[in-house]
């Protein structure tokens, strides 16, 4: 089989479509033929040297795909060879083939095509996980996310609109906002002209947000505790803005405001297979009754990988970048 490699550390052209062995389904484990994959920033973290993949895992990028099974290990039920699937993968993605565990699986939604599917996984799973699972935002509380237009950004504000919370977001453009509005944003924020945390004492009354998933990490630590509401919870998931900062415990206890910072990659396979569960549980029958849908910038041949890291580093896209295997 072909996968695309990484010979070592660099830029986009250290990508290589290469032949590769092929992959055979362990115990517990199905062999899904590859549709599509997506760019993430971790996969951009990767190929630069600065995210290794968990042990065990595909050495090759990718932290989701979609595809059709075609082989299913021993001790695996529920599951047939033929089935339309996508998943939530530790790595291996961009490739022909890619093992995947039982829990890791999700059938493609009802009304999203096999190669779309592929920018659920990663997105879907980690905005639940963070927002509903570790900071419990519920009907009616605010909600600022950084970087609305992301593949994050786009799914998280369908998600937190279509569960009736009040939805604030920042990007860096004119239009990207109003993609953000489209999608169900309540008040957008300019991060290139205008302070967020004004932005939102303005718009609260002075109350601040309840829930903040930011991807920036140290740059806006600071300036996202001072957003919060009293009993917020900020969810860091990325260290965009740095991996070090200073904080204020006591701005923190004045508020009774809690910070988690969590990632996904590296969890062990049984509370990731949990979180997926509570995805195909809550989010797909939004997904299939067509209330939220993966936001897809643009679909690329996996040739062009290299292409697709330079666009996704770029931030000129908005929503998915995917990269088809045919």
């Amino acid at each position: 089989m072909y996968a695309i490699t990484i010979a070592e550390p660099g830029g986009p052209e250290v990508l290589t479509w290469t032949e590769v062995p092929d992959e055979s389904p362990e115990p517990g484990e199905v062999l899904v033929e590859v549709a599509a994959s997506a760019v993430n920033r971790a996969d951009l973290m990767q190929r630069q040297g600065f995210y290794e993949p968990p042990p065990g895992a595909s050495p090759y990028p990718g932290l989701e795909a979609s595809g059709r099974i075609v082989a299913v290990g021993a001790g695996v039920s529920g599951w047939a060879v033929g089935d339309q699937v996508c998943a939530l993968l530790a790595g291996g993605g961009y490739a022909e083939r890619v093992r995947v565990p039982v829990g890791l699986l999700l059938p493609v939604p009802k009304g999203v095509d096999p190669v779309s599917a592929a920018g659920l996984p990663e997105v879907v799973c980690t905005v639940w996980s963070n927002v509903f699972m570790v900071a419990h935002l519920r009907r009616g509380e605010n909600f600022l996310v950084h970087g609305g237009s992301s593949g994050i950004g786009t799914m998280a504000i369908q998600l937190a609109s279509a569960l009736g919370a009040r939805i604030f977001t920042t990007a860096g453009s004119e239009a990207k906002l109003a993609r953000c509005r489209e999608l169900g944003a309540d008040v957008t924020i300019n991060y290139r002209e205008e302070d967020f945390v004004a932005r939102v004492q303005e718009a609260t009354d002075g109350a601040g947000v309840d829930v903040v998933l930011d991807n920036m990490g140290a740059k806006y630590l600071d300036r996202n505790v001072d957003a919060l509401a009293v009993n917020g919870r900020l969810v860091v998931i990325g260290l965009q803005g740095g991996a070090r900062g200073e904080l204020d415990l006591n701005k923190l206890l004045r508020k009774r405001a809690a910070i988690a910072a969590t990632s996904l990659r590296a969890r062990p396979l049984a509370e990731k297979s949990a979180i997926v569960a509570a995805v195909r549980e809550h989010v797909w029958p939004l997904i299939e009754s067509g209330r939220i849908a993966p936001i897809i910038d643009r679909v690329m041949p996996m040739s062009e990988a290299a292409a697709a890291h330079r666009l996704v580093e770029e931030s000129s896209h908005i929503g998915k970048v995917l990269l088809s295997v045919h």
